[in-house]
């Protein structure tokens, strides 16, 4: 089996590994890394908690520490655009914590707090600059950031920036960059507007892939429960009630719904935190470090406040209503079910969200379960139905691999509703929405 070793990185690069605990790479590090070192261009279909980040992350490192020249000042050598401000903090403390021993300089960019930081870390000239797109193109236009020595551009989740109106703004960044430049896409998803882009960025790039387009996680057991709209709440309620659900994620459409539910289940005794687009950014690394720890056992999340946060142990992820875009599914239920483990998505749909589930079904090719809560809202959520997905689709990845910053591996699992352990880990969403549509 290939390690870490065997694919010629820096040797400061193997021992933060080996001190984090990383020995083999997941499948999208082990195509990608040896690209990227090649200096390809890289097209990559990967959905998060596959330890993309460091498939990138690492070679990048490794061409810093072999090629040593002094950053360009009021810029930087590596670029990577993320669509929210969370995942951009998570990405640049990849790269700090991967790279701890190369001395190099790294900034993360975003909206949401003060310019002044930023500005005098753009100043002094960077090696590695993470950023969110609105706030980096607040700096070129008023001449405190030019990319003209950019060596390297990384694009992540870059789905998730057609979704939320960054197309054009990439586009305005990229046109004061160098032709001459290393490009490295990654998304969990493929439409044609994000190949469109693909082709006029990559030269000749090599397509690595790990997921299928569109595909739900299979170590997730799904179900849908069909419930009237005006009796949701409760039927959440008493989901929560079980003590199997250890740690969840609830789906609002609306930013108020986040709110009215989150209200709800505080009245109801259940420790909840909402998340969404009108929460400072203060508020929402609150929320987010109460999630993480424990002190919050529910947060209740919209689509594009919610989108990229990466919490190990996550048990269960519930679409209290269910998303007007398909896609959108896949991206919730796959915030269950990291790194090895089991998780459970449960589905509250009411008659006028039957189309909507259908969407969902088309697009992942599988029906999935029903469960009629309205005869009997107290009976347990089909505990048996839990099992056997285990089995079939548990399988171990094998332990110490890097996955967005955490080792993988099994974790315990109890019967009922497929129940995965661990330590919280913590990746996370959003971004200034510069050029991005409302939630």
């Amino acid at each position: 089996m290939t390690d870490f070793n065997n694919l010629g990185l820096a040797a400061p690069l193997l021992k933060a590994l080996e001190r984090e605990g990383y020995v083999t790479p997941t499948p999208i590090q082990l195509q990608a890394i040896p690209h990227v070192m090649a200096h390809r261009d890289v097209l990559g279909i990967a959905q998060t908690g596959t330890g993309k980040t460091a498939a990138f992350a690492l070679p990048l490192l490794h061409h810093l520490a072999t090629h040593k020249i002094a950053p360009p000042r009021r810029g930087t050598r590596v670029l990577v655009l993320s669509p929210t401000r969370e995942l951009a903090s998570q990405i640049a403390q990849s790269f700090r914590t991967y790279g701890a021993g190369l001395n190099l300089s790294i900034a993360v960019v975003f909206g949401g707090v003060s310019h002044a930081p930023q500005i005098k870390a753009l100043e002094r000239g960077l090696d590695v600059l993470v950023a969110t797109p609105g706030r980096l193109l607040d700096h070129i236009e008023s001449r405190r950031c030019n990319l003209a020595q950019t060596e390297v551009l990384v694009l992540d989740e870059v789905d998730q920036m057609l979704d939320l109106g960054f197309i054009r703004p990439i586009q305005q960044i990229v046109s004061g960059m160098p032709k001459k430049r290393q490009n490295l896409f990654f998304s969990a998803t493929m439409p044609k507007e994000i190949r469109k882009l693909a082709d006029e960025l990559l030269n000749d790039p090599i397509q690595v892939s790990v997921t299928p387009v569109a595909t739900t996680v299979e170590r997730v057991q799904q179900q849908v429960i069909f419930v009237e709209t005006a009796r949701k709440r409760n039927v959440l309620v008493d989901l929560l009630a079980d003590k199997a659900v250890t740690r969840s994620i609830v789906f609002t459409r609306t930013k108020r719904g986040a709110d009215k539910v989150s209200q709800h289940l505080q009245a109801a005794g259940i420790a909840a935190e909402a998340i969404h687009g009108n929460k400072s950014q203060g508020q929402r690394e609150r929320s987010l470090a109460a999630f993480r720890n424990g002190r919050a056992r529910v947060l209740v999340a919209t689509d594009i406040a919610a989108r990229g946060i990466d919490i190990d142990g996550v048990s269960h992820v519930i679409n209290f209503e269910l998303p007007e875009v398909p896609e959108a599914y896949v991206h919730r239920i796959g915030r269950t079910a990291r790194a090895g483990a089991a998780g459970v998505a449960i589905a509250l749909c009411d008659g006028a969200e039957r189309g909507l589930l259908r969407d969902i079904e088309k697009l992942t090719r599988m029906r999935i379960e029903s469960s009629d809560r309205r005869a009997n809202p107290g009976a347990p959520f089909a505990p048996e139905a839990a099992e056997e997905p285990r089995r079939k689709f548990g399988q171990n990845r094998g332990n110490g691999r890097p996955d967005n910053g955490r080792p993988a591996g099994n974790r315990p699992q109890s019967r009922r509703f497929g129940k995965p352990g661990g330590k919280p880990g913590h990746r996370g969403q959003r971004n200034d929405f510069r050029g991005a549509a409302a939630e």
